[in-house]
């Protein structure tokens, strides 16, 4: 955790994502990803120099089989409230619709449900839990499938919701988390997801890592070229 919070912290106030008062909601879907991520925002708050308010949301997609109750429990202990929305994504996606690339309208639809269940309980900046090799993976996946240089930004503001969806573990390894999670007995959710483990993303993820299998560092130069690229919100000059 202290290696998480170190890179956590970083990245938080090179892209200036907390102020003084903020209320904050870390979006929990069940993997070590987000649940990682609430756990370090929750150390922070301990003692970070702009408090802010914590809560944690998760949006239940209506998959069989995902069980909540030691989120629930784990929120309770760290004296985190915690909240879920229920939602009709699953049947939409799958039943009525039936997508064979479900995982784009996914996004669009759990992304949505988010903002609404943050913005009426009067919170306006979401937290989730992409780290760094997310970020060299959706570089790629643009690059491959859509041909164009882009990436998401550790601080995204949506005017339509009036949210602002904050990255902050984008300089951890999916490696550390998975490290904290493990040692921690973090209660992860497995998915349900019919669509888990066959996407393009999982697909590009082993290609990127068998190059840095076979040139390590690969990944750290393709992040700070992430960095330079001029891609909208990566250029950390900007919030000086």
């Amino acid at each position: 955790m202290k290696r998480i919070l170190s890179r956590m912290r970083r990245a938080i106030e090179d892209y200036h994502m907390i102020e003084a008062g903020d209320r904050i909601a870390v979006g929990v879907s069940g993997g070590k990803d987000s649940l990682t991520a609430l756990m370090a925002m929750k150390r922070l708050q301990m003692f970070y120099p702009k408090p802010f308010y914590l809560e944690a949301i998760t949006i239940d997609m209506g998959f069989d089989n995902m069980d909540f109750s030691d989120v629930a429990e784990l929120c309770r202990t760290y004296d985190i409230p915690y909240y879920t929305e229920k939602s009709e994504i699953k049947q939409i996606i799958f039943d009525y619709r039936k997508e064979e690339n479900p995982c784009s309208l996914c996004a669009n639809l759990r992304r949505g449900a988010m903002c609404t269940a943050a913005t009426n309980r009067d919170i306006h900046k979401i937290v989730y839990g992409h780290h760094f090799d997310d970020v060299i993976d959706t570089y790629f996946l643009s690059l491959f499938y859509e041909g164009r240089i882009n990436c998401f930004s550790p601080v995204t503001y949506l005017e339509r919701m009036g949210v602002t969806v904050l990255r902050p573990l984008i300089y951890v390894e999916e490696r550390d988390i998975a490290r904290y999670a493990r040692e921690n007995n973090i209660p992860v959710v497995p998915s349900t997801c019919p669509a888990d483990k066959h996407t393009k993303r999982e697909y590009v993820h082993n290609v990127v890592h068998e190059l840095e299998h076979n040139d390590h560092g690969l990944k750290k130069r393709v992040f700070t070229a992430i960095q330079n690229s001029g891609i909208r919100g990566w250029d950390k000059q900007e919030f000086i």
